[in-house]
């Protein structure tokens, strides 16, 4: 079995790395910000964060793709880190904390690409959350000071927390009505946005999530992360891992009536 321990202690200083980047712009009055053709916003510290983080790769590990939000997909070959170097840029750009560099490595296998290391660096949260696969998923400071993360054991969802990131994608793609429905089930819903929902489904303080459009930078480190905790992550329709486009994580317990209530359009 592969050991893709040195590979996460890699994913760790190129969080490092990012977190520098980022935390040094953050909230900097002359940030700079563009918009691009889907509309959504990039900064200069979006930019530089990737760049960075590819060039410790092309020196780290020349023979592995590499594939950004920002600058696209690089080489070939059966591994392939994947990077979103903010994801919450319009949080970014507020001032607002919550957002994270996504790091992960994926690897072809059935199926397609799979993650295998994921790292999720919050740095003005002072949080950091990543797994590998089959070696389980952690939060903390350093590979050194961690602690393992569980999912919750809710089993029903008048009991259960769903978090989810805005209304408007589920009412352009016709899942208003079931959204909705879910959320008179269940004991409460917080609209946290981005990675954060995912990580605390991890964690077990959340115990399901969904957003309706995703791409793929926005949910590999995520997936394994939430999988390795213990929980389920699929897209909505129901296909597991991060490729279709959209995603539901839950604690597993509750991923059926989660999937139910989210995939039926009208």
């Amino acid at each position: 079995m592969p050991d893709y321990l040195d590979d996460l202690r890699l994913a760790h200083v190129l969080a490092d790395a990012a977190d520098a980047t980022t935390m040094e712009r953050f909230k900097a009055l002359d940030l700079k910000v563009e918009t691009k053709p889907d509309m959504t916003p990039v900064s200069e510290a979006d930019k530089a964060a990737e760049e960075l983080v590819r060039g410790h790769l092309q020196r780290a590990r020349p023979r592995d793709a590499v594939l950004g939000e920002e600058y696209g997909v690089e080489g070939t070959g059966p591994r392939r880190w994947v990077i979103d170097p903010i994801d919450g840029t319009k949080n970014y750009v507020r001032g607002v904390p919550v957002w994270a560099t996504l790091i992960s490595l994926m690897e072809a296998g059935e199926g397609g690409y799979q993650p295998v290391v994921g790292v999720v660096s919050a740095p003005a949260l002072g949080r950091r959350w990543w797994a590998v696969k089959d070696h389980g998923a952690f939060t903390g400071r350093s590979l050194t000071s961690a602690s393992r993360l569980h999912v919750s054991q809710v089993s029903g969802l008048s009991d259960a927390s769903f978090a989810y990131s805005s209304l408007s994608g589920w009412e352009e793609q016709g899942r208003l009505d079931g959204f909705l429905d879910l959320t008179r089930k269940v004991w409460r819903t917080r609209a946290y946005g981005d990675f954060w929902p995912y990580m605390m489904v991890a964690e077990g303080s959340v115990d399901l999530c969904a957003e309706p459009e995703l791409s793929l930078w926005d949910m590999a480190a995520p997936a394994i992360v939430v999988t390795e905790a213990g929980g389920t992550f699929t897209g909505l329709d129901g296909r597991p891992g991060p490729h279709s486009g959209n995603a539901a994580a839950s604690n597993g317990l509750l991923h059926d009536e989660l999937l139910r209530h989210l995939e039926a359009r009208h």
